[in-house]
């Protein structure tokens, strides 16, 4: 008997205690080597930008009451060779969180210097920018080039790199649902000193790779200025990379307009069903 009530309780501690640490954390998968866009771009060619430094190999987050942690591995060791002093200097990533699962609630535009958008279905609430620069330049950015997108963006109060990883912590009051539930793209780019006009920190693509541009691209503005991201079911799985590159397929006119941007789908969480009329 004291067995068989012993057994019960751990099993109504065990179901009790999994639903609250899997709403409270996820995480994802992306495959090494798909570090170039849409299968055609190429790192710059000083040495700073070293191989793997944009490639996204995980990402993770977990809410612990009003703060999300935030940990994304790169395909590297990091380095801060411009001296930062987050711990890394090149990488920079793009958090979109899509946290109702409803078509027409959010936006579909992304940020400047992105040139990306995302389905109707996958629409964002919230965006968390990862950048090695400092929270208070990274804000002064994002208030005077985000528009009426400001009030969505989140930086972190925190932001270290060590070893493969970059980790933050963010301060996120109000967002509704749980973590599981909420649907996730990650974006990663190059951290960019001196921003050209409205870009957000973000590094250019150009049609050919420069000292400190990436190559493989269009001089204009209508080719993803996306190195790496989330495709798929972000499981890792070797089919992500064709998944990734049909993502960032665009299609440019004359001089560099654009004629098919890229659009953006999400990984994780589940859709809201569908009001009844």
């Amino acid at each position: 008997m004291k067995t068989s009530r012993l057994a019960c309780f751990t099993l109504t501690a065990a179901l009790l205690g999994a639903p609250a640490l899997a709403a409270d954390k996820v995480s994802f998968k992306d495959p090494t080597g798909d570090d170039n866009g849409p299968g055609t771009y190429k790192y710059p060619t000083d040495p700073v930008y070293k191989r793997g430094s944009f490639d996204l190999t995980d990402f993770s987050l977990a809410r612990k009451g009003e703060k999300l942690d935030i940990s994304l591995g790169f395909n590297t060791t990091l380095e801060d060779p411009w001296k930062t002093g987050s711990g890394f200097s090149v990488q920079m990533a793009f958090i979109f969180i899509d946290t109702d699962g409803k078509e027409g609630s959010g936006s579909t535009e992304s940020l400047p210097g992105l040139n990306v958008k995302f389905a109707p279905q996958f629409a964002w609430e919230k965006v968390i920018v990862i950048s090695p620069q400092g929270a208070s330049r990274v804000k002064a950015e994002v208030g005077s080039k985000a528009g009426a997108a400001k009030d969505n963006v989140l930086v972190p109060d925190r932001v270290k790199g060590s070893g493969r990883k970059v980790t933050a912590t963010v301060n996120a009051p109000g967002l509704q649902g749980e973590p599981s539930q909420w649907r996730y793209q990650v974006l990663i780019q190059s951290n960019e000193g001196f921003p050209s006009g409205n870009d957000l920190l973000t590094r250019k693509v150009n049609e050919y790779e420069g000292q400190h541009r990436f190559g493989g691209g269009n001089d204009g503005e209508c080719d993803p200025h996306v190195m790496d991201m989330l495709a798929g079911a972000g499981k890792g799985d070797a089919s992500e990379v064709k998944a990734q590159h049909e993502a960032l397929a665009f299609e440019c006119a004359e001089e560099g307009a654009v004629k098919k941007q890229a659009t953006l789908t999400m990984v994780g969480g589940e859709a809201a069903p569908a009001e009844k009329k």
